[in-house]
């Protein structure tokens, strides 16, 4: 048997051929490099997609009771993962700024009717994620874990490095959804900047849309920590109060 190879591991001739701009053979060598750059910038994100959804997918499985210390560890490590992977996310955004605007310009139509919003991945992580409407799957794991262990979400937050794992995944994942959050706006930035009051390719209403879809995962936790702040105010307030007594 032959010895492996990286091109082999890594199939990267197949990898490499799946970049296939539909701009003409009379377009500009410019405009036909800045579509596979659009390509593999959407490509890349697709990728990075399957590995924050399979990551997030193992940090639930992890939080089902009975789920012991250990288990919540090796989920947190999933977790945290999938946090630095939204922050590379949002980088392919940033790098899409390197597109020039009249290249973009004349390949665009050729797009058609394909668009971002139909993104299968995508719409899978929003699902796991939530918004300010509704708790995510993953939310509703992480308290399903924390009562298994005699704690709500409300004392996980309150008490904070008290709790051990269970703190450190509810910091986990608020970071995971600023990582989401700052993603959309940076893109929403990149396509009001490209295209303007345009409409989008897959017949939406372009930035609007985008816009109302720039939302914040996991909003109950984002509201606990803000009651810390009180708390807080509250523990000083009657500390003065009793000291000044004294």
């Amino acid at each position: 048997m032959s010895a492996l190879t990286y091109a082999d591991y890594l199939r990267t001739e197949p990898l490499l051929s799946l970049q296939e701009p539909r701009s003409p053979h009379s377009a500009s060598r410019a405009v036909v490099l800045a579509e596979q750059f659009f390509i593999i910038a959407h490509q890349s994100c697709e990728l990075w997609l399957k590995q924050v959804g399979a990551d997030l997918d193992a940090t639930a499985e992890k939080l089902v009771p009975p789920c012991d210390a250990h288990e919540l560890e090796v989920g947190l490590e999933f977790l945290l993962r999938a946090v630095e992977l939204t922050r590379l996310l949002q980088q392919h955004v940033v790098v899409l700024e390197k597109l020039p605007l009249r290249h973009f310009a004349e390949f665009r139509p050729r797009l058609g009717t394909a668009s971002g919003a139909q993104s299968a991945q995508f719409r899978r992580l929003t699902a796991l994620l939530g918004n300010e409407h509704h708790q995510g799957s993953l939310y509703e794991a992480f308290a399903g874990a924390a009562g298994y262990h005699g704690q709500s979400v409300p004392e996980v937050c309150r008490r904070g490095a008290e709790c051990g794992v269970l703190h450190r995944i509810a910091e986990a994942l608020v970071d995971l959804g600023n990582g989401y959050w700052h993603w959309k706006v940076a893109h929403l930035a990149l396509v009001s900047g490209m295209v303007g009051e345009l409409g989008g390719t897959g017949g939406s209403s372009g930035v609007d849309f985008l816009a109302r879809r720039v939302t914040r995962p996991f909003p109950e936790l984002r509201r606990l920590r803000g009651r810390v702040h009180h708390s807080q105010h509250s523990h000083h307030s009657h500390h003065s109060q009793h000291s000044a007594a004294g």
